[in-house]
């Protein structure tokens, strides 16, 4: 019997040995699993970059217009910087609206993404003297920004939780000029109408054909917010084949962030459409942008053929002036100028009750009947501002209580619906 519990008892700690044994080396296996796993996510993680300041502000500064002062999603908040080769992108996104600028120049140690605070880093790099060259590193917690004289560790979000930004696709698209697409902004964009429910007036329409048998071929943009009517036309191109003819309602916002990051005059700009997207490609910036849904209005019918009607030839700057000085008495109750087209000259004229009476004389050549409308200073004078001074206006009259269409010689047209007479 004492020989047999000796035996129990040494077979009992035998197996608890080797309990034990398991746990230390399941213990083992799983801490050098986990160091191996860690270890590859950091491999992931690490990147490695050196760039000069002016490329870089100048992406951010880009990039920044269209990063959210405020939103649901705070990753939004952040710029993602990846490099691959000698390549450096940075894209954002609003979800709306997306931007990937490439920067040049770049040495790149390491592959990688990370994502930075976009005020905090602009911060950085706008208060750094010219010509700093910064030393970017991520090693998959946080972001090291490395100047000669400077040193700040950021915390760094996953990259694989910021949206995909759009790239350029390699298609058919569209090429227009640059100078040409910033006049297609600049004389459109402000006729746009973000609270309108109606139609889809929040944006910019564009009309586009390469096809020299389409019926209008080149490109058309049009912004309207129903009082009156801004339209800008010129050629386009295809590039890389035949890409089919579209009609995006750009958000406006959009098309003031294509204007902002043009390049040069001699750079083209294209443009491909998708079903919800347009993409638009100047220089080494991509700018993505949702579609406006809805309808819009049915413009042509707004420029109809009147050949009873008069035509008066004004030149832009004078006549802005004039504009200006008119308006100063009027109010927001009393806000419209009657311009009186007589011959050989124009009058405009405004009062309030509060204000009192302005009247401006300005020589024009005109020999016909005289015509009188009054219209929104505001309307006329935006329009005025987008054109050279010395741009020669023609404007179309027939009475009171038609429309006021205003054309220049280089495509441009504009619409103004008059005001009720007193």
């Amino acid at each position: 019997m004492p020989v047999g519990r000796r035996s129990g008892t040494l077979t009992g700690s035998k197996k608890k040995a080797m309990r034990g044994s398991r746990r230390v080396a399941g213990t083992l296996v799983r801490g050098v699993s986990a160091t191996h796993a860690a270890s590859g996510k950091e491999d992931d993680a690490r990147m490695k970059v050196r760039v000069t300041r002016e490329p870089l502000l100048a992406a951010l500064q880009s990039a920044s217009a269209v990063v959210p002062a405020r939103s649901p999603k705070p990753v939004l908040s952040n710029v993602k910087l990846e490099v691959q080769d000698a390549s450096c992108v940075i894209s954002a996104t609003d979800l709306e609206v997306g931007i990937r600028v490439e920067i040049d120049g770049v040495e790149s140690a390491a592959a990688g993404s990370v994502l930075l605070p976009c005020g905090r880093l602009m911060a950085i790099v706008r208060e750094s003297p010219p010509g700093t060259l910064f030393d970017i590193h991520s090693d998959g917690t946080a972001a090291v920004v490395k100047a000669p004289r400077s040193e700040f560790r950021l915390p760094a979000e996953d990259p694989l939780e910021f949206p995909s930004v759009a790239v350029f696709p390699a298609d058919a698209c569209f090429e227009i000029s640059t100078p040409l697409v910033r006049e297609l902004v600049r004389r459109t964009v402000f006729s746009t109408d973000n609270e309108s429910s109606r139609y889809a007036l929040g944006g910019v329409l564009l009309e586009l054909a390469a096809d020299a048998g389409a019926a209008t071929p080149g490109v058309i943009a049009v912004g309207t917010d129903g009082r009156r009517l801004a339209k800008m036309e010129g050629p386009a191109a295809a590039h890389g084949g035949s890409p089919a003819a579209a009609q995006p309602i750009v958000p406006a916002r959009a098309m003031q962030l294509i204007e902002r990051c043009l390049g040069d005059a001699g750079q083209p700009v294209h443009m491909a459409v998708r079903p919800s997207e347009i993409l638009v490609k100047t220089g080494a910036t991509t700018i993505s942008a949702r579609l406006v849904e809805g309808r819009f209005p049915r413009w042509r019918d707004v420029f109809p053929d009147r050949p009873d009607a008069a035509h008066v030839t004004l030149v832009a700057g004078p006549l802005l002036a004039a504009v200006r000085q008119a308006a100063i008495v009027t109010s927001e109750q009393s806000k419209g100028v009657d311009f009186a087209f007589e011959p050989g000259r124009l009058v405009l004229s405004g009062r309030s009750a509060e204000s009192g009476e302005s009247r401006i004389e300005l020589p024009i050549e005109h020999a016909g009947q005289a015509v009188r409308i009054k219209l929104d200073p505001r309307f006329m004078s935006e329009f005025l501002r987008v054109l050279d001074g010395a741009t020669n206006v023609t404007v179309e009259l027939t009475d009171a209580q038609s429309a006021c269409v205003c054309r220049t010689d280089d495509g441009y047209g504009y619409v103004i619906m008059p005001l009720a007479a007193d």
